[in-house]
């Protein structure tokens, strides 16, 4: 599984901020590594000359063997927090693809 990053221009500590989206994501979907071709990270700071509220986006876009790409993202008040629950939407969504498709 290729885990990509992206990140906009107020986005800080790039390095940093890839570790967290390669082990969050490894921990969520990692056990359907086999099934799953690429996921595409992309991280923004929607309110950039703000600092409250909850303006950090995270959208993670799965690419699954033999099926259409989906995507899902969460925002929250920072990048941790939406890294964290858009992975844990991504691993629901790949559940339940999957299922479908064990159902068929």
């Amino acid at each position: 599984m290729q885990i990509q990053v992206n990140t906009d221009n107020n986005i800080t500590g790039r390095e940093d901020v890839v570790r967290l989206v390669h082990s969050t994501v490894e921990g969520a979907v990692g056990r359907f590594g086999d099934r799953i071709t690429r996921v595409e990270a992309h991280l923004s700071d929607i309110n950039s000359h703000k600092s409250k509220g909850d303006d950090k986006r995270c959208l993670l876009e799965a690419r699954l063997a033999g099926l259409q790409p989906f995507a899902v993202s969460h925002q929250a008040a920072t990048i941790e927090l939406a890294v964290t629950e858009a992975a844990d939407k991504l691993q629901r969504a790949i559940e339940s693809k999957i299922g479908r498709l064990q159902d068929l």
